[in-house]
């Protein structure tokens, strides 16, 4: 694109007055807002969308920047937004002299220039908790800049490659002959990398069932749980099913995969999905709660029991730029209840020698290692097992330590932590 539309500049000013009023998730109201407007083209709602999450992503470096210039703050903070999406070139005939003038100075600030807090992009209580939780983990002064700086910008578009369909290899193959640039991911067996963000759903491969888009923090989690054939297992959070569709997969479409939710909406969209992956093990199980009889019946007969549990979300910020903005310590407090309760009523499904998985992709040691060491502190009959243990008896070259621990800046993942918990035979 030689020069961008006028009014497609109008339209991220539109959809940003929304965005920022954080009325809801980012992704709801962007889709929403697409919907409003079905003239809209998929390459005109793309440069949209990624120049409105530009804007959620470096909020405060560019309403620092957005102080000075002419015209409304919303267009100044779209225009910086665009022209970090789509480049200055690109963007400046099409608008104003005094607009050009500002994005010209604008574009001679060099972001390391900027006061630290404004760097990083984090509200002051977020920055403060990951600060000092990092400082306790090792974290040098440059290394947490570094995770924050990788924050800011969009996360690789990763693809799980499903063994009962296609090979790593064929899949990479049928990618490459789509003129799609691919690679195997670094720890994942059956992860793939894209290059870019392609249209894969219209490929006949993704139609197929050979491949689903995930995240290689979240194919590492399913590893973690190692489910083996005929096993008993259940993901108790199942949501939209990626997760489960993988667990499945690992067990070779045997035994029982049982799929938990609350919303049966989420569990809906894991039909289609299950319906083109040849899997014939996995039940879709509706819940009230996490405390629903459907669990008492099955209390101590589940070999592996995977709690995805909700969360803040922190660790996916690369995504989902506006929960940093959302949260708050409160919010962070009130999910760490649920959290403990959900953890507490998954166990009675376990049965001795069964393992209990818990995981979410936050970053916050509030919602991760407190919870899973009060959880231990209150049941004595579950023990911590070392996921780089479990990594190790897979082949996979990936050492954590006791706990998986993935960092976007190290592992080129979402954020993601996870707990082995396993039930003692008496």
């Amino acid at each position: 694109m030689r020069k961008l539309p006028p009014w497609l500049i109008d339209q991220s000013e539109t959809l940003l007055n929304e965005l920022l009023k954080f009325t809801g998730p980012a992704d709801v109201v962007t889709s929403r807002f697409f919907r409003s407007q079905p003239k809209l083209g998929h390459a005109e709602r793309g440069f949209i969308a990624e120049a409105v999450f530009a804007v959620l992503r470096r909020k405060l470096e560019f309403a620092h920047l957005a102080e000075s210039g002419s015209n409304r703050p919303t267009r100044r903070l779209a225009l910086l937004g665009l022209m970090q999406t789509v480049g200055r070139q690109t963007l400046l005939p099409s608008v104003s002299a005094a607009e050009v003038e500002w994005l010209e100075r604008v574009a001679k600030i060099d972001p390391a220039s900027l006061p630290p807090r404004i760097q990083m992009n984090l509200p002051e209580w977020l920055e403060a908790a990951l600060s000092e939780q990092l400082s306790g983990k090792g974290f040098s002064a440059d290394e947490y800049k570094h995770l924050a700086t990788v924050l800011n910008y969009p996360a690789t578009l990763d693809l799980r490659v499903n063994p009962l369909k296609a090979s790593r290899d064929e899949v990479i193959a049928t990618l490459a002959e789509a003129g799609i640039e691919a690679q195997a991911t670094p720890f994942a067996p059956f992860g793939v990398r894209v290059t870019g963000k392609p249209a894969l759903n219209r490929l006949l491969a993704f139609e197929q069932g050979h491949f689903e888009v995930q995240d290689e923090g979240s194919q590492l989690l399913c590893h973690l749980v190692a489910p083996k054939r005929g096993e008993m297992v259940v993901d108790f959070c199942a949501g939209a099913g990626g997760k489960t569709l993988a667990l499945g997969a690992l067990m070779r479409s045997t035994g029982r995969l049982y799929a938990f939710d609350v919303a049966d909406r989420r569990l809906a969209k894991l039909k289609p999905r299950l319906a083109k992956s040849g899997l014939s093990n996995v039940h879709p199980v509706l819940l009230d709660s996490e405390h629903d009889s459907k669990i008492k019946r099955l209390a101590g007969k589940i070999d592996r029991v995977l709690i995805d549990a909700p969360c803040s979300g922190l660790g996916t910020l690369r995504r989902n730029p506006d929960l940093k903005w959302r949260h708050t310590p409160a919010s962070v407090a009130e999910l760490a209840l649920k959290q403990a309760s959900i953890l507490a009523s998954a166990a009675r499904l376990v049965k001795p020698g069964g393992r209990l998985i818990y995981a979410t992709c936050s970053l916050l040691a509030a919602e991760n290692e407190a919870v899973v060491e009060a959880f231990l502190a209150a049941h004595p009959g579950f023990e911590l097992i070392p996921a780089s243990g479990v990594f190790a008896g897979q082949h996979i070259d990936l050492d954590t330590g006791d706990y998986l621990s993935l960092w976007p800046h190290r592992h080129m993942t979402d954020g993601f932590f996870a707990a082995v918990l396993e039930r003692r035979v008496e």
